[in-house]
């Protein structure tokens, strides 16, 4: 009997392996976030190596990532990640969200909420880990943004409309 179970397991296990979510992987940069805002290089990378898996367009993804189910809750992960915030789409957004995903992003790292425990942990992305200094540098360009919105935009179109 439990022959037979292990077989019919095996056998699901093989059957997933063909239903794989599409990955994230896109070079579209027409509404990425450099478009319009400065982003210094150390500032860039820190964001490629700890936020841009989860938070952009294109994903690197380990090989992990080729295991059916992982491969959908990585899925998920990056999708509801993309949901919060995506700096290939930034600049597509209202003027006041941008505003406000500056002041979220400074939030989240100040209260060292990003970049994920289940994404740095267990050693598999280790690189991801920010420093004191990196979370410095994050939070500084991030309120020099809201700094250059505030001097460039109208006070009013910088304020997030109200939920009714």
């Amino acid at each position: 009997m439990l022959k037979k179970i292990g077989i019919v397991l095996i056998f699901a296990f093989v059957v997933l392996q063909f239903f794989r979510p599409e990955k994230n992987n896109s070079n579209d940069l027409t509404y990425d976030i450099t478009t319009k805002y400065e982003v210094p290089e150390e500032v860039e990378k820190i964001m490629r190596v700890s936020c841009n898996d989860c938070h952009s367009n294109n994903t690197v993804y380990p090989w992990y990532a080729e295991i059916q189910p992982v491969g959908w809750w990585l899925n998920d992960h990056i999708e509801h990640g993309k949901g919060h915030l995506n700096f290939s789409e930034f600049t597509k957004r209202p003027i006041a969200i941008q505003n406000h995903k500056f002041e979220e992003t400074v939030e989240m790292v100040e209260e060292k909420e990003m970049p994920l425990d289940s994404y740095t942990n267990f050693g598999l992305h280790p690189e991801a880990n920010l420093t004191d200094e990196q979370r410095r540098l994050i939070i500084k360009w991030a309120k020099d943004q809201m700094t250059y919105l505030a001097k460039t935009y109208p006070a009013d179109s910088l304020v997030m409309p109200s939920r009714r």
